[in-house]
């Protein structure tokens, strides 16, 4: 049967019934699946954050302690501009993927072992030049997989599981995120080793998902013919023609950019504010809080907006509460205020997590390209960490300190709540 090049409006081609791999899917995903998707997603987390948290600080001090927040910033913010390129790139690339063993998954391979050498030799930099190039490395790398594993779960997970499925891997997010975490605390400021652990973590948590990967052949056929200026405007996703995906995407913008202002200087600000006697470890504890409730959350408020088959009060509600937690680090700068708010961001966060996943992926525009768009949709969870880092630099040093800083956060998460209510196409 002939094809045409010219897409459909579900971004199928139009006269016959689309391959395995482009097709809506209808049957539910197996626990084995779900359990390789949660393993990536704590893999990369542990890979993102435990450097961002800790070992990139520790670095940074080891370097030059009086310039700590500048090279933390610089090395953050330059990773994150490689992120913003990456993720739909490599999104992109796998949609047009027709190896045999799927589109996904050589992609999810490939960024673990990119990312997992970048760590290694990071762990041996003693320049500031030499952290930036390295971690953009591991950035690159790790946004491959990361883009590969999320296009996944629109390609394999059927709508009414939607919800549960996103709460699962945002309890790997969140493992991840403690993962990172516990490595910081366990190795005693010796962030070489830290950077070894992460390593490892990235290297072993693809692996269950590749022996299990449920990822049809894309069947050549399928496919336009590749036009390198065809390709590079398909990155344009028109507000005017999908306004929902624009004001998903803007809120899901606006709340990283929240979260993020809210944890990017957690060390200093246990350091030189609260003069907690152990930072690393009091990261730890606040993490830990934090991964608790957000693992409560997201597996209780994923399936049930499954069940009710809604999710934009699910955000909102978990919107305000994320800039709750801004609050609350403002007024109450002392231990016990730090651990009340990571109790409310846990809380907010997770709920955050799984229902708004399941909402984006219901905003997406094509069948065809849907790792391409989830690449754009994960712009706005990059984006936020150039945003915020510069951002908390401004608050820290110029404009007031922490609780300019906090109280910043709380509002522009405030905002991502107000604009969910401007999606249309999803209840």
């Amino acid at each position: 049967m002939s094809v045409s090049n010219t897409p459909a409006p579900d971004g199928t081609f139009a006269g016959h019934v689309p391959a395995a791999a482009l097709a809506e899917p209808v049957e539910r995903v197996t626990a084995r699946w779900v359990t390789g998707l949660v393993l990536v997603n704590v893999g990369i987390n542990a890979a993102f954050f435990g450097p961002i948290n800790v070992f990139i600080g520790q670095q940074a001090i080891s370097i030059d302690a009086p310039a700590k927040e500048a090279i933390l910033s610089l090395v953050t913010a330059c990773g994150a501009a490689v992120s913003l390129v990456a993720n739909p790139l490599f999104g992109a690339l796998s949609d047009r993927t027709t190896s045999r063993f799927g589109r996904r998954a050589p992609w999810v391979l490939a960024g673990a072992v990119l990312a997992t050498a970048a760590l290694l030799a990071m762990s041996f930099s003693g320049a500031v030049a030499l952290m930036v190039l390295f971690w953009c490395l591991v950035q690159l790398g790790a946004n491959a997989a990361y883009a590969a594993i999320t296009a996944a779960v629109p390609d394999r997970v059927p709508v009414v599981q939607r919800g549960g499925v996103g709460g699962l891997a945002a309890m790997g997010q969140t493992l991840g995120i403690l993962t990172g975490a516990v490595f910081g605390a366990v190795v005693s400021g010796n962030f070489m080793v830290g950077y070894w652990l992460c390593a490892g973590a990235l290297l072993f948590s693809v692996l269950p998902y590749l022996f299990h990967r449920n990822d049809p052949q894309l069947p050549k056929s399928e496919l336009a013919a590749f036009r390198p200026l065809v390709f590079i405007k398909g990155f344009w996703i028109s507000p005017r023609r999908y306004p929902d995906f624009a004001w998903a995407w803007l809120t899901r913008f606006l709340v990283n950019v929240g979260n993020q202002l809210t944890i990017v200087y957690l060390l200093f600000f246990l350091r030189d504010v609260i003069h907690h006697g152990d930072p690393a470890t009091g990261v730890l504890v606040l993490t830990g809080i934090y991964a608790v409730m957000v693992m409560i959350t997201a597996v209780v408020a994923g399936p049930w907006s499954d069940r009710v088959g809604r999710r934009k009060p699910f955000v909102i509600g978990s919107s305000a509460t994320i800039a709750m937690a801004g609050a609350i680090m403002a007024f109450f700068p002392v231990w016990p205020g730090a651990l009340a708010g990571a109790a409310v961001l846990g809380i907010g966060f997770g709920a955050y997590l799984a229902v708004d996943f399941a909402l984006l992926t219901q905003v997406l525009p094509f069948a065809v390209s849907r790792g391409k768009d989830m690449g754009v949709i994960n712009v706005a969870n990059s984006l936020p960490q150039v945003v915020a880092p510069a951002l908390a630099l401004l608050a820290v040093n110029y404009w007031g300190g922490y609780r300019t800083l906090f109280l910043t956060a709380a509002a522009i998460g405030l905002l991502g709540a107000v604009f969910v209510v401007k999606i249309r196409g999803v209840d």
